[in-house]
């Protein structure tokens, strides 16, 4: 699943797309979020948008900041 599916129409430059894709694949992964119906899922994507939106644009700092968030 895309991260883009979670973009809301909120436009961002390729490479900012291919990294915060990067950082969520690399997220579900850590996580071993499979269920695409999973709500945690959702949640993921919407923080790495946000970081992403502040200015981040490392994937592994992106995955390890979602990480730090989740219970």
């Amino acid at each position: 699943m895309p991260i883009t599916a979670f973009l809301d129409g909120q436009k961002f430059d390729p490479e900012t797309k291919r990294v915060m894709g990067v950082a969520f694949e690399m997220t579900r992964a850590a996580l071993r979020l499979a269920d695409q119906n999973d709500l945690i899922i959702e949640l993921v994507a919407k923080k790495i948008i946000e970081l992403a939106k502040a200015g981040e644009r490392n994937p592994d700092l992106l995955c390890e900041a979602v990480l730090t968030r989740i219970p």
